[in-house]
């Protein structure tokens, strides 16, 4: 890319005050007339495929069944606490990690009881005041069997534990879900006969009883049953159960209600974590066992950066030959064609009404003296007059001025890079927010090529946060910045819990909030060479093989789309990133990134009623902030109490911070409603007393 006059000047600015030893960190200033080099980036690999779930268990089954008996009267209230327990037969119960991610997800506080190993008595479900200790039962199986090493099967739970669980359900009110259910009467009857089973791969269909227990999903969604074992059965006739998922006149997944009015749930297939089944149920099963009443919430969310804007990148062409020098850089019009695609993808995906890209920018190559223009006509620089032109239609990101490697670079150098990249981008007329700072490819996070004498991070070496340059933190956070973007595929930037950041442990002041990274390539812009790039990587002779032939694009588009998927069906909501190359207009209406985009969302809005929140940047990491202060508060062992009798919602915070709730109102917070849930975020204090009202779900 040929140097501006503009970025000249920029340059010359920022080297005056750094002499010395400082400014062996720049680049010389370019003289008229040469080119300036164009950061080269090492690509940060994402996830190629969703992972291989191990073999699926099939269960083991009794005849006959646990009579109920009359158990010890409790010592009951009408008050429950909200916190679900996780009853599994040990810590290597296949269901066991599903539940966990599943409440993990939603951010619920939840007990675990091994049932091999650990007694389940009327204490361990009852406080010494009355108030139940759960608000629902969560089963990774409804029988909890295993072989006693004599050819025979026994429960984890013997039948006076059964009857105990049972009481406290019948007194509390409390439902059951069983996540992995399978036929027959034993330890109690769920009204499911046997039919065929086995695995395999099936699609089922909400019936009308389970469009309303999942009504965040739309009623004729298909739901994908893969890597499961599979009970497709019938439901005995006479019996009091509900269907909830079909295959042809087979039953999926029940709710029904025992003899003595207790309300049970159970799907009668085996679910790992990893599978698209958990994101399109697991949330739904959570919900209607908590009656919707419950510590944490679940939202889904797509926020997209595009890095580099401003700048150009390396240019991989179809023959397999890169162009560095200039590479590729967006012109003008395409500026005008990716804001067109934006609004196509709200029209097309009503659930995406409110996307907007985010545009990480390195004001170095924005030309100051490029009029404000949506034309080509009498500018300097055309990607900068259109940028300017429809600037209030994407929203921008501090990412350095010059696009330096920032592992190693000083104090004077972080703060110039940071600071005179604010200041290009307001004295164009940007909105760019000070807290908010992405630096080059994740530098100066501790994650850098060991090698000082390579020209990029690959490939990177994850050295943990520790290792980050500290006098690029204090640098920024003497600048008023107070989150910086981590990376998912960096070990060391993931945070410990879901929708959480990581506190920097050299600057405690900064939230790291991650990123998922992408395999489309910063150096591709058209189909054929991020074919070429994929393959490269991929491919039975790449870097990395994965495949045992090469993909065509199409192909790696439907993998690449659906590792994205998961994140969105997950709840999570960090942002995706791609860069300035992946949006060239290669064709009309057709960019990499709006390619990937349309079918991450067409694939979503064919399961899912609810839209996608797309905050931006600061309303995404201060989101991200909340869910720290929600785990935190959850970590005390304190729970809100639902008093039944009241409808009332009580709670004293342990810390300061920050609680979501679902399923309650009339508490001071802000508030959203989305879908047919009401969240509500609380600041709290400690010490501080919480009232609200349940607003429980049938």
């Amino acid at each position: 890319m040929t140097t501006s006059r503009s970025r000249r000047k920029w340059l010359a600015a920022l080297l005056v005050p750094l002499a010395g030893a400082a400014t062996a960190l720049l680049p010389a200033a370019p003289a008229a007339g040469a080119h300036s080099a164009h950061p080269h980036h090492g690509h940060i690999r994402g996830q190629v495929k969703l992972p291989t779930p191990p073999a699926p268990p099939r269960l083991a089954r009794l005849t006959g069944s646990v009579t109920p008996k009359a158990a010890a009267p409790l010592a009951a209230t009408d008050k429950v606490a909200l916190r679900p327990l996780v009853i599994a037969l040990d810590k290597d119960d296949f269901g066991l990690p599903t539940w966990k991610t599943v409440l993990g997800r939603i951010g619920s506080p939840y007990d675990v009881l091994y049932a091999k190993t650990e007694q389940l008595t009327a204490g361990r479900l009852v406080l010494p005041d009355g108030t139940g200790r759960y608000n629902a039962i969560l089963l990774t199986d409804n029988a909890l069997l295993y072989p006693d090493g004599s050819g025979n099967y026994v429960s984890g739970l013997d039948a006076a534990e059964w009857q105990a669980l049972w009481a406290y359900e019948s007194t509390y009110k409390v439902r059951q879900a069983s996540l992995y259910t399978s036929y027959g009467t034993f330890p109690e009857d769920y009204c499911l006969r046997a039919g065929e089973e086995g695995g395999g791969a099936f699609t089922a269909k909400l019936t009308t009883a389970g469009a309303q227990v999942f009504d965040y999903l739309k009623a004729d969604a298909q739901i994908p049953i893969t890597d499961s074992y599979v009970y497709r059965t019938t439901v005995a006739a006479g019996c009091s159960a509900q269907p909830l998922l079909t295959v042809g006149d087979r039953v999926l997944g029940v709710t029904s209600t025992s003899t003595d009015g207790r309300e049970r749930a159970g799907l009668t297939f085996s679910s790992h974590e990893s599978l698209q089944q958990v994101g399109l149920l697991g949330y739904g099963l959570v919900r209607w066992a908590t009656r919707g009443v419950f510590s944490g919430e679940l939202r889904h969310w797509i926020n997209v950066d595009v890095d580099d804007w401003f700048n150009s990148s390396d240019h991989l062409y179809p023959d397999g030959h890169v162009e560095t020098d200039p590479g590729f850089r967006l012109t003008g019009p395409e500026v005008s064609g990716i804001d067109n695609q934006q609004k196509s993808l709200r029209t097309q995906f009503p659930a995406a009404a409110g996307f907007t890209l985010n545009l990480p920018y390195n004001g170095g190559d924005l030309d100051p003296e490029a009029p404000s223009q949506c034309s080509t006509s009498n500018t300097s620089d055309s990607l900068t007059s259109y940028s300017l032109c429809l600037k209030r239609n994407f929203r921008w990101v501090n990412h350095t001025l010059t696009h330096p490697e920032m592992n190693f670079t000083s104090a004077a150098v972080n703060r110039q890079e940071i600071s005179e990249n604010l200041e290009v981008g307001r004295d164009a007329g940007l909105t760019v927010p000070t807290e908010i700072l992405k630096t080059p490819a994740y530098s100066g996070l501790g994650v850098y090529n060991p090698d000082p004498n390579a020209p990029d991070t690959d490939p990177p070496t994850d050295f943990g946060l520790a290792k980050s340059n500290k006098a690029l933190l204090d640098a920024a956070y003497g600048l008023g910045v107070r989150y910086v973007h981590g990376n998912m595929s960096f070990t060391s930037h993931q945070p410990s819990c879901f929708n959480c950041g990581i506190y920097h442990p050299l600057r405690k002041e900064i939230l790291v909030v991650p990123d998922w990274p992408t395999n489309i390539g910063y150096q591709a812009t058209a189909p054929a060479e991020q074919a070429l790039f994929y393959n490269q990587l991929y491919g039975p002779n790449g870097r990395i093989p994965q495949f045992p032939r090469n993909l065509t694009y199409a192909e790696q588009l439907e993998y690449e789309s659906n590792v994205t998927l998961s994140h969105l069906t997950s709840g999570s909501a960090y942002a995706h990133t791609l860069h300035q190359g992946n949006l060239r207009q290669y064709s009309v209406g057709k960019s990499l990134t709006f390619d990937w985009l349309q079918l991450v969302v067409a694939k979503y809005t064919a399961k899912f009623k609810v839209p996608l929140r797309n905050p931006d940047w600061p309303a995404l990491s201060t989101y991200v902030k909340a869910r720290n202060a929600h785990f935190s508060e959850t970590a005390a062992g304190r729970d809100p109490v639902w008093d039944k009798s009241t409808g009332k919602v009580t709670y004293t915070a342990a810390t300061t911070g920050s609680l979501f709730l679902t399923g309650v109102t009339g508490v001071t917070g802000t508030v959203d409603r989305y879908g047919s849930d009401n969240i509500v975020q609380i600041p709290v204090k400690a010490g501080g007393a919480i009232t609200g009202t349940a607003t429980p779900r049938p």
